[in-house]
């Protein structure tokens, strides 16, 4: 008798569990395969970098992409090598194009502006470049926030002259509460959430980061996925 309700519960055991396995399976797959609606956002697309590999940009675009962003720098120092070949396959592919810089706490604007502006050509055809703010991983720098906004608006101010088009402010949510960048820089917003469209900017956001985790054509590696405001 015990052992028969053993095996019987053990029976119960592993039906849950292949349920709870296969739920979870589900689950992920619609996390990584999940967009905005087009009907609601008609204006979508990926940004990447180097860490995404080489990417079939026609490919991209006939998944529904109308536009990518690029990062084009990191800091005072940092080139992606993938960003020349990206910026030129973008626009070869059809599709609108936009440099990102990643935003250093540990190094100067002027030097950070320097590397962006060096970097990233003056075209007629491009969308405004992207400032990405967000605490990095080897820099334990937490400078006075009266220094950290100087900082940035000194830095979108150089690139801002080199572009001639107003920077995208794209600022993390713990960036935001430490420093309340969103409160202090009257920049378009480009704001960050899975799944939900994020209220934690200071303004309504101008772009959507949905996704970090999104599956596509043409990629070998998941991406982020935005959408515009229409």
């Amino acid at each position: 008798m015990a052992l028969r309700l053993f095996q019987r519960r053990a029976r119960q055991i592993t039906a849950a569990v292949i349920v709870v396995g296969l739920a979870v399976i589900v689950a992920w797959s619609f996390a990584i395969s999940w967009y905005p609606a087009p009907r609601s956002y008609p204006f979508q697309g990926p940004d990447v970098s180097a860490a995404n590999g080489v990417i079939e940009w026609p490919v991209v675009r006939g998944g529904g992409a109308s536009f990518a962003y690029l990062t084009a720098t990191v800091g005072a120092e940092t080139r992606d090598p993938m960003f020349p070949a990206n910026w030129s396959d973008v626009y070869a592919a059809g599709l609108r194009r936009g440099a990102i810089h990643v935003y250093s706490l540990c190094r100067l604007a002027a030097d950070q502006a320097n590397n962006f502006n060096t970097t990233v050509p003056r075209t007629s055809d491009a969308l405004p470049p992207a400032l990405v703010v967000d605490f990095e991983d080897g820099c334990a720098a937490r400078p006075e926030r009266a220094v950290v906004i100087g900082e940035i608006e000194r830095l979108i101010a150089t690139i801002e002259t080199h572009i001639q088009r107003p920077v995208l402010l794209k600022v993390s949510r713990r960036f935001d509460a430490a420093y309340r960048v969103t409160l202090a820089i009257d920049r378009p917003i480009w704001s960050t959430q899975n799944f939900f469209p994020p209220d934690y900017a200071a303004r309504p956001w101008r772009m959507w980061q949905a996704s970090d985790m999104r599956r596509i054509d043409g990629a070998p590696t998941p991406v982020h996925w935005n959408v515009v405001t229409p």
